[in-house]
Order: structure tokens, then sequence, then C-alpha cells
């Protein structure tokens, strides 16, 4: 357990871990379509933005059968004969192609017979049938003729057609769609037949372009209805791409006749009470002025093979899903590595934010270039991963922030503590502080007097006494830049240049001067403490230091349930020892400082100092001098 611990702490390991994670949570999400309405979406979004094509002149003729020809008529549906009527006035002007978007599974009398010998003496006249919800037949005359195409739509959930269909089985036989023929009539005039694809003879080709069938997990999808031969619907032409007339203005004669010709000519209805209506990719919003009339999409679809047959435009590709996979992967590593290397909360949100564009910049550009790549997938890893792993250093950091606030926060200043936090990772390993050697002054105070004040007051006042000089000492001790290190009984133990090592002689000089200015403060707080006790009739006290200039070893000692920040070292007791030497050295002073010769050779002759004298140390071999501090040289008055 502990060595999985250790190696989820690696940062490396952590980023491949909660990239990792949020990959295969994405891939689930993905996998089980609860993504697909948001990725759908972004594709609507990319449709109405991509600049459409323009058309120099319109190819498709749509004769739109309005409300108001409707009201004019008088019925609904169109007899037989005025469908033929309408049929005459287009084919005197020469047309491609006819597409008759209306059923015509039983005859509409009159002029039943006429539209019958029309129907069967004009081949180029495309009539409609349709195979779903019940399916409707197409005019008798024409059944099992290449004048019969389906005109059935695919929906997507939610209401939207996306897609469009070539081909649809029966298990009997391969029926066009009434798009495809109309757009064979067309692209014959240019030579152009529809062929296999060379090396994907089950794949459709036009002119030059091959139109590969959508398959049930392609782009956004997630295991789509993908009966039929489907592509997508590129929605790419301009709204001028076709001419538009009512029905009213091609029978009344109110019509261009060279608008015709060698051009596809579609009849549908657009009037809202007949109901072809369709919600596209281009529909803002759920209003009516926002379907679109089936004919209209029809002819979409027919221009749109038209320009793949030409080779002005190409079908929309879509990334495999190895391709697919791979990308959001990546996305989740990128967003894993900002969780784990950006910590300024405005930089992080900054970097997201223009992940997030740069991601639709690319899907965009990808889009422009006929791919569809996914967005959604890659945006909800880079986010989730970047979220995750930044919630995992949170809690790393929070941690390692407790382990340090519990060594020092109450030992240190606040600059000190901040720079501490500031440079956690190179003081820190695997949470705790890293053991370091560098070079430190120690310093030691004990109350000389404490076993006569403790005789003289109560329990309670007697803590709270001691408190009240405790609190007055580490403050001080914080003031001048040192860290309390221990409490004992009445001792108190600081270190000066810790817990980063000082890379410099004057840096380890400036921690030995503020130790001593430390200890002259501390002895004043002694005197003012006194003053206290005085009044109250009490006896005074006194503070013995000794403080000492070498190298320690700094680190951590304890569990991880009790630990504590300390220094260990000849010059921790040499310190010690200088603190405690000859007790009576005072005399009636109220503090006294002791120093060795290392500290002396740091102080720069910044206080009056008098030499002891050569001696030994208990528990020491060697003999050092000893120095006693009595005040700084800019206020001797000082006593020490």
């Amino acid at each position: 357990m502990r060595s999985w611990q250790k190696l989820i702490r690696f940062t490396p390991v952590a980023v491949i871990i909660v990239s990792g994670l949020c990959f295969l949570v994405v891939l689930l999400l993905r996998s089980s379509g609860s993504l697909e309405s948001l990725e759908l979406t972004a594709y609507d979004w990319s449709i109405r933005l991509q600049p459409k094509s323009l058309h120099p002149v319109p190819r498709i003729v749509v004769i739109h059968i309005t409300e108001q020809d409707i009201h004019t008529l008088g019925r609904w549906p169109l007899t037989d004969a005025v469908l033929s009527q309408t049929l005459k006035n287009i084919l005197m002007h020469d047309p491609c192609a006819i597409g008759v978007d209306i059923f015509r599974d039983i005859p509409i009398p009159p002029g039943s017979g006429e539209l019958t010998d029309l129907l069967d003496s004009n081949s180029n006249i495309i009539c409609v049938t349709k195979f779903g919800n019940g399916g409707v037949l197409p005019p008798p005359i024409l059944e099992k003729t290449a004048q019969v195409g389906f005109n059935d739509i695919l929906v997507d959930p939610g209401g939207i057609v996306r897609r469009g269909l070539l081909f649809l089985d029966d298990k009997k036989e391969v029926h066009y769609s009434l798009n495809l023929l109309l757009a064979l009539h067309f692209l014959q005039q240019h030579g152009i037949s529809a062929q296999p694809d060379e090396h994907h003879p089950e794949y459709l080709k036009l002119g030059g372009t091959t139109i590969k069938p959508l398959g049930k997990n392609q782009g956004g999808y997630i295991d789509s209805d993908d009966r039929g031969y489907q592509f997508l619907i590129d929605f790419m032409d301009s709204p001028d791409f076709y001419l538009s007339y009512s029905l009213g203005r091609l029978l009344s004669g109110q019509i261009n006749p060279s608008d015709f010709q060698d051009k596809i000519v579609l009849i549908g209805v657009s009037a809202q009470s007949v109901k072809d209506l369709f919600y596209t990719p281009l529909s803002r919003s759920i209003r009516a002025e926002q379907q679109m009339p089936g004919v209209v999409l029809h002819a979409r679809l027919t221009s749109q093979l038209i320009r793949f047959g030409l080779h002005e435009s190409h079908p929309l590709k879509t990334a495999g899903k190895k391709q697919a996979s791979a990308f959001i992967w990546v996305w989740a590593l990128a967003g894993s590595l900002t969780g784990f290397f950006i910590r300024s909360p405005w930089r992080f949100s900054l970097v997201i934010c223009s992940g997030l564009v740069f991601l639709w910049i690319l899907s965009y550009a990808a889009f422009l270039n006929q791919w569809w790549i996914p967005l959604v997938p890659p945006a909800v890893a880079w986010l989730s991963s970047a979220g995750l792993s930044t919630a995992y250093v949170s809690n790393r950091e929070r941690k390692h922030k407790s382990v340090l606030m519990q060594l020092f926060s109450k030992h240190v200043s606040k600059e000190i503590a901040d720079a501490i936090w500031d440079q956690r990772d190179q003081f820190l390993s695997n949470g705790r502080p890293v053991p370091q050697k560098m070079t430190v002054t120690i310093l030691f105070s004990d109350i000389k007097g404490f076993t006569t004040i403790s005789e003289t007051l109560d329990p309670q006042s007697l803590i709270e006494w001691l408190n009240t000089y405790m609190g007055a000492m580490t403050e001080t001790i914080m003031a001048h830049g040192g860290v309390v290190d221990d409490y004992a009984g009445d001792g108190i133990k600081a270190n000066f240049g810790v817990p980063f090592p000082r890379e410099t002689r004057a840096a380890i000089a400036q921690d030995a001067v503020n130790a001593v200015t430390c200890a002259i403060a501390m002895g004043q707080k002694v005197e003012e403490l006194n003053a206290a006790l005085e009044t109250q009739k009490l006896p005074t006290v006194g503070t013995r230091i000794g403080i000492f200039t070498g190298s320690v070893v700094a680190g951590a000692l304890g569990s991880s349930q009790r630990m504590k920040y300390t220094t260990v070292g000849d010059a921790v007791n040499t310190a010690a020892r200088l603190e405690s030497y000859d007790k009576n050295l005072a005399g009636d002073n109220p503090w006294r400082i002791l120093i060795g010769e290392p500290t002396l050779q740091y102080l720069n002759d910044q206080f009056n100092v008098q030499m002891i004298g050569k001696t030994g140390l208990k528990g020491k071999n060697e003999t050092i001098n000893i120095y006693r501090v009595f005040s700084s040289k800019d206020n001797p008055v000082n006593r020490g």
C-alpha cells in the first residue's frame, strides 16, 4: 500500500493516472451516448458558421405550393389535372429533369388519364415513393421503372435532419433516392455516371468523388440507425443556390422560360398546413419559421450530390475510432499537466479558457477542410482532467501545508512561513521536510530564579506567568527572523538560518547578528517582566542565553502523528553548554549572553563584547573561546 502511495506521489505517474482515468470516463460517457447531443449541437454550429458556396448560375428551380396556392385552387391535394398542367408548363422549357415531391399512389380526378400519359411519355419526370411509416407507393404507371425515387428523410433524435440517403434495400432490390436520380440526370449532361469505387467496390463514386457510407458510430453519432446508404448533409449551398417560384406564378405564366432550361425542377409543398417541414442545423430555434420545407431540403441534397460529381466539394470525412480516442487522450493528458503544473488561479483559468478556444478553432479548421473531429469529448477530457489533477494537487498541498504549518506556523514570522510554502517543492519530499546540512546560529535561553518564583506562585498563576514569558520571548525571536525549535520547561531553543540553507557568508553573518540582537531584546523583555513582578511584590527573575554558530543537520524528527522540525549537531550541543556555563557569571544583572568564537567572527564588531576565557565545556573534550555580549555599539546602555 505504501509503495502504491509513493508511486502516485511521483508527478509523472500521477499525471498519467489522472489523465488515464478521465480518458476512460470520457470514453465510457461517449460510448453510452451521453455526449452525443452536445457533439451534434457543436456540429450544427460549425454548419451555421461555415462559408457558403456560391453558384454563378442556379442549377435547380423549386416550385413551391404555398398556402395561397391551396386557397386559390380551393382544395388539397392537387387534382391530377392541375399537376398535369404544371408538368406541361415546365416541360415546354426543356428542363434536365423534374422531381415531383408529391405522392400520387392513387388517382385524384379529373385529369388522371392525362397525367398517366404524361408520366409514361417523359422519362425525365421522377416521382416519389416512401418506405417509412407504412410506406406510400409511386404512381402505378411508374412502378418498377427508373422514374421512382424514395423521399424518406432521416431525422435525428431531437428532430434535426443532418443525414441524407442514397439507397435503401428492402431485401428484394436496391432503391434509389429522389435526390440521387435527379443528380444523375444532371451529371449525365457532363458525361458523369454512378460508378463503384476502384478500391472499395461497395462505395458509390460520382465523377472523381467517392461517397463513403456513414457508419453507426462515426462523427458524433453513437449507435445510430445506419440502415441504407447514408451521407452527411453539408448545407454548404448559399440561400440563392436555387430559383424559386410559387405554383400560382407558374400556372399564370409569370416566369422566365430560360430559368428552366437544362435545370432540375423540384415541385413540392411549403404550406404550413401540409406539414412537410423539417428542422436542420441551420434552424436556430424551434419556431415554425425556422423549419425547412421538404422540397427545399431535397433541393439541397440534390445540389450537394451534383457538387460531388463535378468535384466542386467533397464529402465530410470522420475520424476513425482509434484516431478519435488518441485525440481525446492527448487532451486528457494536456489537461492533467495543466492542473499539476499551473497553480496560479488566474493563470489556470486563462490556460483552461485558451485551451477550449484553441480546441474549438482546431475543430472548426478541420471542419472547413472537410473533417469532422470530436469537439465535446476532448473538451470534457480537458476540463475533467485539469479539474481532477487540480483537486489532487490541492489535496496534496493541503496535507503538505498542514505538515508545514504544524511544524512552523506557531514558531516563525508570516514572512518566513510564506517563504517556506512558496519554496515547498525544494523543501518537502513525500510530505516531510528534506534533511539538510547547513550553517546555523543556535540560541538557547533559560530562566534564572525560576525555582524561587515557582515556589511563590500557585500552579495556575505560575502557568499564566510562564505563558506570558514564553509568549514574549517567542514574539521577540520571530520578530528577529528566528525559528522556535523547542520549549523545555522554562527553556527555549531557537534557530537562526533555517529552514533554507544560506549560500553566502554575508547571509550567515546576518543570522548571527539577528540572533545576538534578539538575545539583547529578550533581556530587555525580562526587565519589563521583572517590573511587573516587583509591583506584585514577587521575586524577580533573570535569563541566561547561549549562542553558537556552526554546522548542523536540520530536518523533521518523529512520526507522522507527532513530528517536529529541529536541528541536531555539535553546534547545538555547544550552544546549550554556553547557556548553562557558570550560572553565577551574570551577578545582579537580569540577563546574560554568552557566545562562541565562530559567532563573534560573524558579528563584524557590531557589539560590545568581553572575552570570558578559553575553557572546556561540559561534555566536550576541546576548549573554546567564550565571549560575553553586553550591548550593541549603537545602543551601549544595554547590559549583558
